[in-house]
């Protein structure tokens, strides 16, 4: 998750730049970097670390123009440096972009784009954008502002992936060119001078007012004025939007609470959380970890590790890891693991999962499976975090910033990294059969599936307002669905405090059903064709005595058989519950709110627990 910058005006720019980036630093980053027009051309000024760091840069003080663009990066195409920070050029120098999102192509670009005499010095994917601009640019017959549009669209149509893009041109010093596709981009519109940013609140100390894009809409912009085009350049008009918010509104953009914010932002959490790891045609890649098919076929045990929800997130890769690479796999509650003297050895690898990187159970834990000798990788958000300084290895999340304490974007983001792992694992030990890339697949096609199942969102609040006065309210599932039953079951009890309990589906005749009885809310999860059959046995149970029943599933079942059926999109049984926790999620939500409880602030919880 990164953010983006940009100023065009009568001011020097470098200040309101940087300013800019600084209000963004809460969507986590690991550089920082910003570009200007100058008189002599581009300037780039960039570097690894905070923000503040470009004022010790030399030169930075001696810049004068007047349009720029910045950005903050958190690597997802090579490690964090100087050389892989944005700004990034062409060969050339004409051209200076910035760019969020995750360009899937790019190999395929990088090497057209090599045998056309382009040279790379990054790792990066945006590093093609600058270089793709200028070989359509070399193509144009005239040099003005339309044929710099051109060559930009041209560009962007080779694109495949996510992205929201400023472009400025050393031949143009009194135009930038914007554009997105998946991620955010906004525009603020002042007296004399335009800003633009990923996010308002970078932006909305300067302006009230603002251009909204859509998809593949281009802008270019002067100092007075802004002109919008669609993906095949015809001219359309805008409508400023003028935005009424202080800066805690606008960090919510418009949400009403950060957690209904961060339900809708697991589309593009898990776009980012891929990034380039994965690819349909080239095995799955992690830059962080040097794994050998030797080493991996040595193991013998691999713990996943982890508190609450993380640790809900480790069960379901659990399964994937069992499943994929037939290595035995347990997840524990790091609370209890160091106390109960594990079995590890020098063949014993070790999963730590913490949101925030910080978790002092987990990074005790993590300390105990060192000095036993195993391997371990930290599976993190947070970028330079206690867990990653502890650690053999770390892999990230790009959630970005999760403010509710009741954690979702995260959880999702933990489980798609973990999926990819096993993929990754499999595929070194030489596991590489049509499942896996029919599983690859699947992932890339997830975050649109995750978009259409947030359209139910008006049918699980219809719902919720029916049961939001019980006391007590119980999840069933069956394998991989119980590990949802059981994240749906802490979200609830977290943020409305109600009493939920989960529990696996074939269990309930063997003590649970004693406590169902006329009126108890009872949701079932069914996304296993395998299992459905006895799940609804299981749930005919409870409804002969008098429960009310959600189910949520992406099976074909008789839905007259249940009071609410929420249908989500089928996928691979082992990215079910990436799809199937969401309606959850919601629903421990609308129901918060419909009891007027402080959704992301509940009573007695931290969303860092930095002590045991």
């Amino acid at each position: 998750m990164c953010g983006i910058v940009g100023y065009i005006g009568t001011q020097k720019a470098s200040p309101i730049l940087i300013n800019g980036l600084i209000r963004l630093e809460y969507r986590g980053y690991d550089s920082a970097g910003i570009s200007t027009i100058e008189k002599n051309g581009l300037s780039i000024m960039k570097d690894q670390g905070r923000v503040k760091n470009l004022y010790n840069l030399e030169g930075i003080d001696n810049l004068e123009g007047t349009i720029g663009i910045a950005h903050t990066r958190w690597a997802t195409h090579g490690k964090p440096s100087k050389e892989n920070s944005h700004p990034h050029m062409d060969n050339s120098k004409t051209f200076s972009v910035v760019h969020n999102g995750i360009i899937e192509n790019y190999n395929e670009l990088r090497e057209f784009l090599g045998k056309n005499g382009y040279t790379f010095y990054s790792e990066t994917d945006t590093e093609v954008i600058p270089n793709l601009v200028h070989y359509y640019y070399n193509k144009e017959t005239t040099t003005n502002k339309s044929a710099f549009l051109k060559a930009v669209k041209n560009a962007c149509s080779e694109l495949k992936g996510s992205f929201a893009i400023e472009i400025v041109c050393k031949d143009f010093p009194d135009n930038m060119i914007v554009v997105r596709k998946d991620s955010p981009l906004v525009i603020g519109k002042g007296e004399g001078e335009n800003y633009i940013s990923s996010d308002i609140p970078a932006i909305l100390s300067f302006t009230r007012n603002f251009y909204l894009l859509n998809d593949l809409e281009y802008a270019i912009l002067s100092r007075d004025d802004a002109e919008f085009y669609d993906k095949d350049l015809n001219k359309i008009e805008k409508e400023i939007k003028n935005i009424e918010w202080n800066a805690s509104s606008a960090e919510k953009e418009g949400f009403e609470d950060f957690m209904l914010k961060e339900i809708y932002e697991q589309p593009t959490a898990i776009r980012e959380t891929i990034g380039a790891r994965l690819n349909e045609n080239s095995k799955c890649e992690f830059e962080e970890l040097n794994f050998t098919k030797e080493y991996l076929n040595k193991i013998n045990r691999i713990y996943i590790v982890a508190c609450g929800t993380a640790m809900h997130a480790g069960l379901v890769g659990k399964n994937v890891l069992e499943k994929l690479c037939r290595i035995q796999t347990e997840v524990d509650i790091a609370s209890e693991f160091r106390y109960r003297d594990p079995l590890i050895d020098e063949k014993t690898l070790c999963i730590f999962i913490s949101q925030s990187g910080e978790t002092a159970d987990t990074i005790a834990a993590l300390k105990l499976s060192k000095e036993k000798g195993a391997k371990t990788i930290a599976a993190t958000n947070v970028i330079g975090s206690s867990i990653t300084r502890e650690a053999d290895y770390s892999i990230y999340t790009h959630a970005g910033p999760e403010i509710a304490v009741a954690s979702t974007k995260a959880y999702t983001s933990q489980v798609i990294l973990l999926t990819i792992l096993g993929i990754y694992f499999a595929e070194t030990l030489g596991i590489n059969n049509s499942e896996i890339n029919t599983l690859k697949k699947d992932i890339l096609e997830l975050p649109k599936k995750i978009e259409d199942t947030l359209k139910i969102s008006e049918n699980v609040k219809e719902f919720s307002k029916k049961v939001y006065q019980e006391k007590d309210i119980f999840f069933l599932g069956r394998g991989i669905d119980e590990t949802v039953a059981k994240e749906g079951s802490l979200k609830l009890k977290e943020i409305s405090y109600i009493h939920a309990e989960s529990y696996a589906a074939g269990e309930l005749k063997h003590g649970p059903i004693a406590l169902i009885e006329s009126g108890v809310t009872v949701i079932g999860v069914m996304t296993d064709k395998s299992l459905v059959e006895k799940t609804v046995s299981n749930i005919q149970e409870v409804i002969t005595r008098g429960a009310k029943t959600l189910i949520v599933t992406n099976q074909n079942i008789n839905d007259k058989m249940f009071d609410e059926v929420i249908h989500i999109p089928c996928t691979n049984t082992i990215l079910s519950p990436i799809l199937s926790i969401i309606p959850l999620q919601l629903f421990s939500y609308y129901i918060s709110k419909e009891k007027g409880l402080d959704v992301d602030k509940p009573r007695n919880l931290a969303k860092s627990v930095t002590v045991e």
